[in-house]
């Protein structure tokens, strides 16, 4: 199957590529299929493309590889919907706002994208009781303070 994208041109995908939101997702309740696209090798940032929407696409990040400190706990319910076990553990990612100065990226903390990947099908779960905030900023101290401690 074909779909097109803004961003990234015409895409050939297979229908084992989609993933499904069956409720959409905050914002964007009739958008319900998406496909994800590696931004890099190792690099924690993926997009996540619509597949009917061509000008919808999503900046995302694994925020577990960056921060052991972001833990939240999953209720039952969710658990149960994605068919989520130790055996099939789910893939989590937040969405990232890419903002014209890089410095000031944030992402949302308080509404993780929560994949069933044997399945395909995700939610978007909005956290209760958690100091997360919907803009978090991504550098705190500033993306050229990072590039000046880190020599990149």
């Amino acid at each position: 199957m074909i779909i097109q994208s803004t961003r990234f041109g015409e895409l050939e995908i297979s229908e084992d590529d989609i993933i499904k939101f069956p409720e959409g997702l905050c914002g964007f309740p009739y958008e319900n299929s998406f496909i994800l696209i590696s931004h890099q090798p190792d690099s924690p940032f993926i997009f996540m493309q619509s597949v009917s929407e061509p000008d919808l696409t999503f900046v995302m990040l694994e925020t577990f590889k960056l921060s052991k400190e972001y833990e939240f706990t999953l209720n039952d319910q969710v658990v149960q919907e994605l068919n989520l076990s130790t055996n099939n553990p789910p893939q989590i990612y937040n969405i990232v706002t890419t903002p014209q100065k890089i410095d000031e990226m944030t992402v949302n903390l308080l509404a993780p994208i929560v994949i069933d990947v044997n399945h395909r099908i995700a939610k978007q779960v909005v956290l209760e009781n958690v100091p997360y905030k919907v803009r978090h900023r991504l550098f705190i101290e500033g993306l050229s303070q990072m590039i000046k401690e880190h020599g990149k």
